[in-house]
């Protein structure tokens, strides 16, 4: 299926107020609703964000057992996962991909070599996130899948597990640094465009968003991570207000 071919939903109303945890009225302005994306999307009209840049969980099952230590289990293996991240065994379904494709013009797509199988068509531009982990047993790097019709990019980044983050301590498992949104905003995005995460977690692509000076909307299902997130954000816009 290619991208042109997506059929198209009637928005309804904007998202309830009541759900949105944190916002930023102005330029750039901001909004995090704790809310399930899918239906979250359908508030909005066709083609409505210019870029959507998504985390989905991979569906590798990925969870934090009773020691606090994170790790890889198969689902009849995880009787003592945490409840609150125990979401990596499934993977993005097509109606998620749909209603993404429908509301943005562009995509970029973490982890989708793990879920390749409903992404709609091929791209000739991944981005390949090198972790710089040295002999880490984590894997060496991340794939991102994009809609951009151009080569293929590596991005050269510590990860946050190996190298002390300029945004605030690890809140969240798969934790992104910062400075890799950076990157993809100032590659792959125009100024006063719209960009849109389904599954903000931590919240970096966010407060990458604002210090670059885009319009953001993001989606958190999971309460207290939308609120830790919520916090972190609102913590470091006020740090640059102090200087």
């Amino acid at each position: 299926m290619h991208k042109d071919t997506i059929e198209a939903q009637s928005p309804i109303d904007p998202p309830n107020p009541l759900l949105r945890v944190g916002a930023v009225i102005g330029c750039p302005s901001s909004e995090l609703y704790n809310m399930d994306c899918v239906q979250g999307m359908k508030h909005y009209p066709d083609n409505y964000f210019d870029l959507a840049i998504c985390d989905p969980p991979y569906g590798i099952g990925l969870v934090k057992t009773e020691n606090g230590s994170w790790g890889i289990r198969k689902p009849e293996q995880a009787e003592n996962a945490s409840k609150t991240f125990d979401w990596d065994f499934a993977k993005p379904t097509k109606e998620y991909i749909l209603e993404l494709f429908r509301v943005s013009k562009n995509q970029i797509l973490f982890g989708a070599n793990h879920y390749i199988e409903v992404v709609p068509y091929n791209s000739p531009c991944w981005l390949v996130w090198d972790k710089v982990n040295g002999d880490s047993y984590f894997a060496d790097c991340e794939l991102a899948w994009t809609s951009f019709d151009t080569a293929t990019r590596k991005i050269k980044l510590k990860y946050f597990g190996a190298n002390s983050h300029r945004f605030g301590k690890r809140i969240h498992p798969t934790q992104k640094p910062v400075g890799l949104y950076e990157y993809i905003l100032d590659n792959y995005a125009k100024k006063g465009e719209r960009i849109l995460d389904t599954h903000v977690g931590s919240g970096s692509s966010r407060i990458a968003c604002h210090f670059k000076g885009f319009d953001f909307v993001g989606f958190e299902i999971d309460k207290t991570m939308c609120e830790q997130s919520d916090k972190r954000f609102h913590n470091e816009i006020s740090q640059q207000r102090l200087f």
